[in-house]
């Protein structure tokens, strides 16, 4: 089986094609309107001038004969022979001068075939039209026509392909070069490495896909650096409690403690939730289907999942019903709310609904210690945390915003954290409604 040709190729031969059949186009409708009409003009005149000319010179006096063939080959290049003779003449003829002798038959009556001459150097052409009671031949030079029109149809025909030719090239290898560097980039991203970012340049739809393409290689990019982060992450959380697990089995071979065995439990009560999050954080890359939710009865739901006896959160939702992917919507709402109670356990806490025409805004709204402007993106980031000590107590996971803007990402939501006019956090979940 061959191999496909290139899409360069194949532009080019269809430009290429595409120019020729135009320029043959254009070349037929010129000859046809433009130049045959004034070649028809110019036999026509140059027949009537002829024909005059013989019946002039007939209708002069004898003396004055010769001085009319001078000025008849000084004004007009015509000349004229009173014998009667008969050149040798040649089977075909330049277009013109059949035109010539068509407009000649027209003013004379009969149809007759130019004669060629070999006169000196030049060729000549010679009619034998009538003159008074007799004859007379009417030659004119080949040079006198002037025009050459097999030789300029030669060099329109082959300068056209040449140009049609070149600019086919050109054209389709501006077109493709996008593409083909488009399919290198993929290749790299292919091959697990950064390629650089394309030109957003060019036609539109060339600039929309570039751009497609540059944020799917950012996000690509994006999604590696979280995979690896994620990785790391978790083998060094992992690390501690399982050193303390190790230890309190060594220690349990000397002496059972009950202490020892509570001490385990939690170690592997915190190595589930961190395998939780986790694999929370793999989830949210699934899309789930949204469903018609009553929003004021789901966010209520929501809140009282979270609240605690020392906070219980409030709701303010106008009523309505939304179509909405409830699981995971609940899971985003659960992970700011237990960052809310999680560095403000006593303050209020706010779960707030506004609803917009096009977009729908729901809200986690804190008293907690805040967070400065400069740290806010970094939060979002996979085991980042605000707590230094890494205590799984006073910081978490360092997952649960990281799941947020995951799940946000896969369900065309937008996620923001801002700082509130009197003290504390909040955060948004702006949602498009969905029809």
């Amino acid at each position: 089986m061959s191999a496909p040709q290139s899409l360069a190729r194949q532009n080019t031969w269809l430009l290429a094609t595409a120019f020729i059949l135009i320029e043959l186009l254009t070349l037929t409708l010129f000859i046809t309107l433009v130049m045959l009409p004034l070649a028809r003009r110019s036999a026509s005149d140059l027949a009537g001038l002829m024909v005059l000319s013989a019946q002039t010179w007939a209708e002069l006096p004898p003396q004055t004969r010769d001085a009319f063939e001078v000025e008849l080959v000084s004004s007009h290049t015509l000349a004229l022979r009173n014998e009667v003779r008969q050149p040798a003449h040649d089977d075909w003829h330049s277009p013109f001068i059949y035109l010539l002798e068509d407009a000649l038959a027209q003013r004379i009556g009969t149809m007759q075939h130019l004669a060629a001459e070999k006169v000196g150097s030049e060729d000549w052409f010679w009619a034998h039209l009538p003159a008074g009671q007799g004859h007379l031949w009417v030659g004119l030079p080949k040079a006198r026509i002037g025009s050459q029109l097999g030789l300029a149809l030669l060099i329109t025909v082959s300068g056209g392909l040449l140009l049609a030719g070149g600019f086919a090239v050109w054209l389709a290898r501006r077109i493709t070069a996008p593409l083909a560097r488009l399919e290198q980039a993929s290749a790299l991203i292919g091959q697990g490495e950064s390629p650089s970012l394309l030109p957003e340049t060019g036609p539109r739809e060339m600039v929309a896909l570039s751009r497609r393409f540059n944020a799917m290689a950012q996000q690509v990019q994006d999604l590696l650096s979280s995979r690896t982060t994620l990785l790391a992450g978790v083998s060094h959380d992992l690390r501690t409690p399982l050193a303390r697990m190790r230890l309190a089995l060594e220690l349990l071979k000397m002496k059972p403690d009950a202490t020892l065995i509570e001490r385990m439990e939690r170690d592997i009560e915190q190595m589930n939730r961190l395998i939780g999050n986790v694999l929370d954080l793999a989830r949210g890359l699934e899309h789930e289907p949204a469903v018609s939710t009553d929003l004021v009865e789901f966010l209520t739901e929501v809140a009282e999942d979270f609240s605690t006896p020392v906070c219980q959160i409030s709701v303010s939702c106008p009523p309505g019903r939304l179509a909405i992917p409830r699981f995971a919507l609940h899971r985003a709402l659960g992970n700011l709310l237990q960052n809310a109670l999680r560095y403000a356990p006593a303050a209020p806490v706010e779960l707030v609904c506004e609803l917009g025409h096009t977009h729908c805004r729901i809200g986690v709204l804190d008293r907690g210690p805040g967070i400065a402007a400069e740290q806010i993106e970094s939060m979002f980031q996979a085991f980042h945390r605000l707590d230094a000590s890494r205590s799984p107590i006073t910081g978490g996971s360092g997952l649960g915003l990281a799941i947020v803007r995951e799940l946000a990402r896969t369900n065309g939501w937008e996620v923001t954290l801002q700082a509130r006019p009197d003290g504390g956090l909040q955060a948004w979940l702006e949602m498009p409604l969905i029809a």
